[in-house]
């Protein structure tokens, strides 16, 4: 036993139960009985349920305490439970089998003894050992009613290579009036075919589900895993023609399958099947947090549908989802790739109103759109916004802002502009600068003097560097960087 077997035992841990696990970690099998017996604890009911559920890495020597725990005190269901979970985890799937055999005898068995055996089965992939103790639970007294199947279900569908079984187990579940399936039951297998993404299974389950147990608001989360099922698949149309069966049935899915489509449909950018799965779900009543409204509105951003972003930003708010810096970049960005030029200027006052300020990309891509829109103002506006909330780095916009006043000629400005920059230690870039050459040099001898001025400057303020940078490389960080919606809500 390592040492840092026992430093890795939870804080929770009480001082009485970590004597017992560094006997228990630390000595051989057969030193454990008299090593135990040597502490003088007497062992209790919660006692032995905390070692135990610590112990799941050393079963032999777990098996050593409950028989030396067993005489002082007779072993509660919950001790012996925890036993079969701790053999059958290990795969000692014999000793497992005593230790129910031991259960029957004492008539502590129960559902969740058969449970722990289904699950542990499943886990080594041994499905049909699980069907078998399905099968023989009578003989131990637990009766298998649909409770029992259904835990059968659950426990192969969370494994791989799981769900073929279940299935097959779901045609003998259908033939037995014991253990006939409920909605539950389709639940569990709809969860399972979407997992596998076998939409045509589930098709097929979804329809023998409604003609059993029929429609019901409690069988949401099966509704919820079918119609993931039919996205995951891409088949976006099926999805919504069910996804109408369902409204007209009082039965629509609920928020897990909004969140799930839309993550999905995030990924393969399907916005106009997105936002038609959004409205019927959002116009039946169902509200959207604040994640998947900007994972919405990133996706219609992504797919140039400004439009509809402003819509959902609008609709966002009466839902009780308040925009925040990301909702408000992602639509910023987007009117700014589109040059929507005098949008983007009253997009941008609502943005800084609402405390919201661009991005230093946004800012910069801002900067360059608006001077070569022909609203110089705003360029500078922004600008003079950037600097007064400090938002860094500012060297990309500083040059997009040189760049542009270049084009108008505006010598003076840009003079006072350059001098602001080098006193904010900014880097001018060497191809920045190579256009503020230009503009000075053909201006005349005093417009060359300034030139060389600044040019001297700028080597005696920020010294002489590598300044590679360039206005074409930021446009291409811009397309490659902040706000490109490419993640899922749990990225959020």
């Amino acid at each position: 036993m390592a040492e840092n077997d026992l430093t890795a035992l939870p804080d929770s841990t009480t001082p009485t139960a970590r004597i017992i696990c560094e006997i228990l970690f630390r000595q051989s099998p057969h030193q454990i009985c008299p090593a135990l017996t040597s502490t003088g604890i007497v062992p209790t009911l919660d006692l032995i349920l905390e070692v135990l559920t610590l112990s799941y890495d050393y079963p032999f020597s777990a098996i050593k305490f409950f028989q030396w725990a067993g005489p002082a005190q007779n072993h509660s269901s919950a001790a012996w439970n925890l036993i079969v979970d701790l053999l059958g985890r290990n795969r000692l799937f014999d000793s497992m089998w005593d230790a129910i055999r031991s259960m029957r005898d004492q008539s502590t068995l129960s559902l969740s003894t058969f449970s722990s055996a289904f699950a542990n089965y499943a886990s080594a992939a041994r499905f049909d050992d699980a069907v078998m103790t399905f099968q023989v639970m009578d003989k131990y007294g637990v009766q298998p009613r649909v409770a029992a199947a259904n835990s059968l279900l659950r426990a192969m569908c969370a494994q791989n290579g799981g769900v073929l079984k279940a299935l097959e187990f779901l045609e003998a579940m259908k033939g037995s009036e014991e253990f006939g399936p409920d909605g539950d039951s389709f639940g569990i297998l709809l969860e399972g075919l979407e997992k596998e993404g076998n939409s045509a299974r589930a098709k097929k389950v979804f329809g023998e589900m409604v003609l059993r147990v029929g429609w019901s608001p409690a069988h949401v989360p099966a509704y919820d895993a079918f119609l993931t099922a039919l996205v995951r698949g891409e088949e976006i149309q099926e999805a919504v023609k069910f996804l109408g069966v369902m409204n007209k049935n009082g039965c629509l899915p609920g928020l897990r399958f909004l969140s799930n489509a839309v993550d999905i449909l995030v990924k393969k950018k399907s916005g106009k099947n997105a936002i038609l799965v959004w409205d019927i779900m959002v116009g039946n009543g169902l509200l959207p947090n604040l994640a998947m409204y900007n994972a919405m509105i990133g996706l219609m951003c992504d797919c140039n549908e400004v439009d509809s972003a402003f819509r959902l930003l609008d609709e966002m708010v009466f839902n009780g989802a308040f925009p925040d810096s990301v909702t408000y970049n992602a639509i910023f960005k987007c009117l700014i790739k589109s040059s929507r030029v005098r949008e983007a200027g009253k997009f941008f006052v609502e943005m800084v109103k609402n405390e919201c300020v661009p991005t230093h990309f946004n800012f910069a891509a801002a900067i360059t759109m608006f001077f070569d829109g022909d609203d110089p103002e705003m360029g500078v506006e922004i600008w003079n916004v950037m600097v007064e909330n400090r938002v860094e780095p500012l060297d990309v916009a500083a040059n997009a802002l040189l760049l542009g006043l270049c084009k108008l000629d505006r010598l003076s400005e840009l003079k006072r502009c350059a001098d602001d920059i080098l006193d904010r230690r900014i880097s001018i870039y060497e191809s920045t600068m190579a256009s503020l050459k230009s503009v000075y040099y053909k201006d005349g001898r005093g417009a060359k003097d300034k030139y060389d001025g600044l040019a001297r400057r700028s080597s005696a303020v920020l010294g002489v560097e590598d300044l590679t940078g360039s206005h074409s490389g930021f446009v291409l960080l811009f397309e490659c960087q902040e706000l490109h919606f490419n993640g899922t809500i749990s990225d959020w």
